[in-house]
């Protein structure tokens, strides 16, 4: 008895499908070796550092203190003051010192806008280093 195991031709089909599986078991092991690598990764080395023996930065005597109010006028060191005004009065409350560092405090209720707005002014004015005043604890309501 005889038994015939080719079906025609020699020549192969082509197969036009991707084979997977080969790229599935590389990521898998991809996969592992980051997940064991990832938390050495993240381990904080200890590091002795050194300390300042500088002095603290002295606060200014007189410090000048810009206030927005609630109905969005201005104060300068609780006297008020117009937008158009704001530059002068800041440069006789610096005593015309443009690298003074003006606090800056505002009510809850204005906005981002104005306040971005009111220290744009500052800026046009030259006064570049300000300071934002904030509560201490409390957090929003």
């Amino acid at each position: 008895m005889a038994a015939r195991l080719s079906h025609g031709g020699d020549e192969l089909a082509e197969t036009h499908e991707i084979n997977v599986t080969p790229f599935i078991d590389v990521m898998l092991v991809l996969l592992i070796i980051f997940m064991v690598a990832a938390p050495l990764a993240t381990v904080d080395v200890p590091v002795d550092l050194p300390s300042s023996n500088a002095p603290p930065r002295p606060h200014p005597e007189k410090p000048v203190t810009l206030t927005i109010r609630a109905d969005l006028t201005l104060a300068i060191n609780g006297a008020d003051v117009t937008r158009d005004g704001l530059a002068a009065a800041l440069d006789s409350a610096a005593g015309g010192d443009k690298d003074q560092r003006i606090t800056l405090s505002a009510d809850r209720v204005v906005s981002y806008g104005d306040l971005t707005a009111v220290m744009n002014s500052l800026r046009t004015a030259g006064y570049l280093k300000v300071s934002l005043v904030g509560l201490d604890g409390g957090g929003a309501p």
